[in-house]
């Protein structure tokens, strides 16, 4: 179920001293995606800008994606917090509204020992419901295949959570863990876009992409040329790709997803602050990159 392309999508806002949700905007944008063929879509990630939304407007932005895929493809919602119980809350919401699974960071700031992650990842996939950890060492503090003995080969064991959304950039650190969970029912799933075909040669299963939000048809055909043995196409597709992942991080993510969306002519809006808007040297930088594409 979670194998493929599913773009990490983008909260849009209308404008105003505390942007509110545009939720038209973001339902056209999940049905141009769904359209595009990707194979699954994550609301409410750290691209979706979910540390500045309330529980309230989480909850909306699942049950519209939930609502517009309309079971076609699946829903794998952004429910992860520092805090084991807000996480449990979010959690309980998106199952009850229909998601698929949930995508839960490792708490951030307040580094959990061992013991402490073993029980926050327990916890919530106690609620029955398909869990995919995310490790973001740039974003958490802590990178989870630092602890031993494995502590990802240890909760690959519970039969809820299925995978791992890996984000730290380290492709032997990413070997270890397909080699230790080879012999469980579970996905390594690439976090970084300009990794995502080395990640596959590994036996990861597919990307939650930023760059899928922009130009979704190439990372789902990358992605299929890959799994259908025509190596040489997605080694193409990656390089011209390139350019893409790289100026999509030329800011702080989704800062230059954003604006790309924006510029492509579809809802975006404003970032939250504390994040802030593109300057115009980095988004005339942007729009070249983008004119490389078709769209």
């Amino acid at each position: 179920m979670f194998e493929g392309v599913f773009p990490a999508i983008i909260t849009p806002f209308r404008t105003g001293s505390r942007p509110d949700l545009d939720l038209e905007g973001l339902r056209a944008n999940v049905a141009w995606l769904v359209e595009q063929g990707v194979h699954g879509i994550v609301p409410c990630g750290s691209t979706g800008e979910s540390a500045t939304m309330s529980h309230k407007e989480h909850e909306k932005v699942v049950e519209e994606t939930v609502d517009v895929v309309n079971g076609k493809i699946p829903v794998l919602a952004g429910t992860g917090s520092n805090n084991t119980e807000e996480a449990v809350l979010l959690t309980k919401a998106a199952k009850n509204i229909g998601a698929d699974g949930v995508l839960v960071i490792s708490p951030y700031y307040n580094k959990p020992n061992r013991s402490g992650l073993i029980k926050h990842y327990t916890k919530i996939a106690d609620l029955d419901i398909p869990v995919v950890m995310y490790n973001v060492p740039g974003r958490t503090g802590q990178n989870l295949n630092d602890f031993k003995p494995s502590l990802v080969a240890e909760l690959a064991k519970h039969p809820n959570i299925i995978g791992i959304k890996e984000a730290s950039g380290n492709l032997g650190q990413i070997w270890q863990i397909v080699e230790e969970t080879r012999d469980e029912s579970f996905k390594v799933i690439s976090g970084d876009d300009n990794l995502t075909l080395p990640i596959l040669q590994l036996g990861g299963v597919g990307v939650i992409s930023v760059a899928a939000n922009v130009e979704p048809a190439l990372m789902v055909e990358m992605y299929e040329a890959f799994r259908k043995g025509d190596y040489m196409k997605a080694r193409e597709l990656h390089f011209r790709l390139e350019p893409l992942f790289k100026d999509l991080f030329i800011d702080t993510n989704p800062i230059p997803v954003k604006k790309a969306v924006e510029l492509r002519g579809m809802a975006a809006g404003p970032v939250r602050l504390p994040l802030d808007n593109l300057d115009q040297e980095k988004t005339a930088k942007l729009k070249k990159t983008l004119a490389l594409y078709r769209s």
